[in-house]
């Protein structure tokens, strides 16, 4: 059998390309190396920030479509995926005065508190400046959306492989080999789609694809249990000389209601293969001072410590391109869950050559 299309990589943006290519009718095969659920790569847990108050109008585009297909969804599988909570973004970095401007210019509903009202709002929070609320963010569960997604891609007739790894990939009269763990498939065009791992699968089995200069790092994750207002915080966003990021946390954080905080960072440089899986004492120090000075509705030490890989590009754009019969699709650098519908939209479109890449998320931009 030849297929339409080949997928390499089974996480959020691989599942959602999938879903979203047998909607339409295609021949899909789906090549997921691990077992679904395993939490060696970056698409595993049950929480990831949604929000569309975005700054840059492509983003923001994105993040309005992603809302309706995430609902779009849970309508088609019957699982709840997407938790609408508030959310919000502040800080002297944030700039949210000028944020609250771009937001409204991107006609996404908003609102723009003082520190006080806030604190009024929020009780356990504290703010250092205004504060932009966006009533409509939320989080949602991507250990659910991948299985969501692939059960609905199953039933429209898509080929799942789980525990399947690539091993080669060769361009033969005019179609895609992909030698695996479970024999050798054909299809007409392969989406690599691989999170952590694509660097790796692009210098080893596609070194005629240019090098996009991604780093794969390993960022630190802790659950703090919420000892004020249990189960009703917000996401938030905060850029005050570091920048912190909280969220609930759903079944990652134990049986208690905990908010999951994080630095968005550099991290430390890694590999899948190499990562430690140990959080940075550094980093839990700054994670531990942030909580205790601005969020005291936050039990002072953190229930559970996680690590997760982020796979970044120099400019934190996505990277969404296709050469020849091969896509390369990585929305990187922990912002690509909230957009992973809409993503696998995309995807669909430039694998299929209905749409152009934009420029941002060129290969070229990257290179």
């Amino acid at each position: 059998m030849i297929y339409d299309i080949a997928i390499v990589g089974g996480g959020l943006t691989g599942s959602l390309t999938a879903r979203s290519l047998a909607a339409r009718g295609r021949s899909v095969l789906l090549l997921e190396a691990r077992p679904l659920g395993h939490t060696e790569g970056s698409s595993h847990g049950t929480s990831r920030i949604f929000r569309r108050a975005h700054p840059v109008p492509i983003y923001a585009d994105m993040a309005s479509r992603a809302q309706h297909l995430w609902r779009k969804l849970e309508d088609d599988s019957g699982v709840a995926l997407l938790t609408t909570t508030g959310g919000l973004d502040y800080g002297i970095d944030r700039h949210p005065r000028e944020l609250y401007e771009a937001v409204r210019a991107n006609a996404v509903t908003c609102e723009l508190l003082s520190a006080a009202a806030a604190e009024e709002r929020f009780p356990g929070m504290r703010f250092p400046t205004d504060v932009l609320f966006q009533p409509d963010a939320g989080h949602i569960n991507p250990n659910a959306t991948i299985a969501a997604a692939l059960a609905v891609a199953e039933t429209d007739g898509a080929d799942i492989r789980i525990g399947t790894a690539v091993e080669a990939v060769e361009h033969r009269f005019g179609n895609v080999s992909v030698a695996t763990s479970d024999g050798t498939f054909t299809a007409r065009h392969l989406v690599v789609a691989a999170g952590p791992w694509l660097p790796e699968i692009l210098s080893r089995t596609l070194p005629d694809i240019p090098d996009p200069h991604l780093t794969v790092t390993e960022q630190n994750i802790f659950h703090f249990t919420e000892t004020m207002a249990p189960g009703h915080w917000p996401v938030l966003i905060c850029m005050h000389h570091r920048t912190f990021y909280g969220l609930p946390s759903g079944a990652d954080g134990g049986p208690e209601p905990a908010l999951k905080v994080g630095r968005h960072d550099p991290g430390v440089a890694t590999t899948p293969a190499s990562r430690s899986g140990l959080p940075d004492p550094h980093t839990r120090d700054l994670v531990q001072s942030f909580v205790d000075t601005w969020l005291p509705g936050l039990a002072s030490t953190p229930v559970r410590e996680d690590t997760c890989l982020y796979t970044n590009t120099r400019n934190e754009d996505f990277l969404l391109d296709r050469r020849g019969p091969i896509t390369v699709a990585s929305p990187c650098s922990g912002q690509g869950a909230k957009f992973a519908p809409v993503v696998g939209e995309m995807i669909s479109d430039i694998a299929l050559g209905l749409s152009k890449t934009p420029d941002r998320f060129a290969l070229s931009a990257h290179l």
